[in-house]
């Protein structure tokens, strides 16, 4: 048996040899580095509209400004595009020729705001930040997002472009309701190929992601929601976890396509969750468009569903049901790349 002395010093030698233990393995095994924030700042975002909106974003981020401010910014730019039919301004109407506007926007705190069936305001993003900054809701609806917008010194204007009525009257001849599956490449003639899949006249709902030379993230969507519409009707758009989420410790995701499987789904959150159980973003997105697919798999057949994520470390990813889904990334090293998303079709 020891005695109190021999087990003392036995004690002392082990520590000893305990610490020179640790020594050898922390020189002899590299230690991994923690991530240096290279990948920040960095702007993602859904089609190729996106890389106009996404050097928008750029010149906040570029200068050490915040994500919020940046996304903010960024849809602005689609927001404000004539040509663009289901963003903002000039965006196609609902059934009864009313051009009706949804966005939300989320920050790095979880703080986040929507606006719903907004009608003659051009800028839907910057009204859902002020309900996201001046009330205690997250969501303002119809007439009374409007009265709000009013009250926060937004103008009133008419939304429907002379295009778009033209479309609408043209719609009025069959008046046949039904989600038509990638209609941002099928406003164009297709006699035209430079205008299809792939290029500036592309057009559809924008999601935004960004994390800023802090590492943190927000996010924004933006739409005029499906063309002819029933009156009233909502998508996934303004709605968190939908549409839009963000998470600071994990990333974010957006969605773009047919907004009510995305509802019924939670589709943003879904991708969020995943990542945070270890998925890349793509393999996030996979999952979530998959759901949908095994729940719906002949409504899939005929719709566009795609999302758009990014992690904590500035890695992203994308995935739909059907080709022609395409993604735009801005960072440091490019500010103009043009990503093809890998689809289940």
């Amino acid at each position: 048996m020891f005695n109190r002395r021999k087990f003392i010093k036995a004690s002392a030698l082990s520590a000893g040899l305990l610490a020179v233990d640790k020594s050898s393995i922390a020189n002899a095994i590299p230690v991994q580095k923690k991530n240096t924030a290279a990948n920040f700042p960095i702007v993602i975002s859904t089609w190729d509209f996106g890389i106009a909106a996404n050097a928008d974003a750029w010149k906040v981020l570029s200068k050490g400004g915040k994500a919020l401010d940046a996304v903010e910014q960024g849809v602005w730019v689609p927001e404000a595009d004539e040509k663009n039919q289901t963003v903002g301004y000039g965006g196609l109407p609902d059934r009864d020729g009313k051009v009706t506007l949804d966005a939300c926007i989320m920050d790095e705190n979880g703080n986040c705001g929507a606006v719903l069936a907004l009608e003659h305001i051009k800028h839907p993003i910057s009204v859902a930040r002020k309900v996201m900054e001046k009330t205690p809701h997250v969501m303002l609806a119809g007439e009374g997002a409007l009265q709000f917008a009013l009250e926060q010194g937004f103008k009133k204007e008419n939304l429907l472009t002379p295009a778009s009525e033209k479309a609408w009257k043209e719609w009025l001849k069959t008046s046949k309701y039904e989600p038509t599956m990638n209609i941002e490449n099928k406003l164009y003639d297709k006699a035209a190929p430079q205008k299809l899949p792939g290029n500036q006249y592309n057009h559809d709902t924008i999601g935004m992601l960004a994390i800023d030379a802090k590492g943190n993230i927000s996010g924004a969507c933006t739409t005029s929601g499906m063309a002819y519409k029933l009156r009233g009707r909502i998508g996934d758009s303004p709605l968190i976890g939908a549409g839009l989420f963000v998470d600071n410790e994990v990333g974010g995701a957006t969605s773009t396509g047919v907004g009510e499987e995305v509802v019924r789904n939670v589709g943003s959150f879904l991708v969020v969750e995943l990542m945070r159980q270890g998925y890349s973003p793509e393999a996030a997105c996979k999952e979530a468009v998959m759901r949908i697919i095994k729940k719906k798999p002949e409504t899939a057949k005929n719709i566009q569903v795609g999302f758009l994520a990014i992690n904590k470390k500035g890695e992203y990813g994308a995935y739909a049901i059907q080709q022609g889904f395409s993604y735009a990334v801005c960072n440091a090293e490019k500010q103009d790349l043009l990503i093809k998303g890998k689809s289940y079709y």
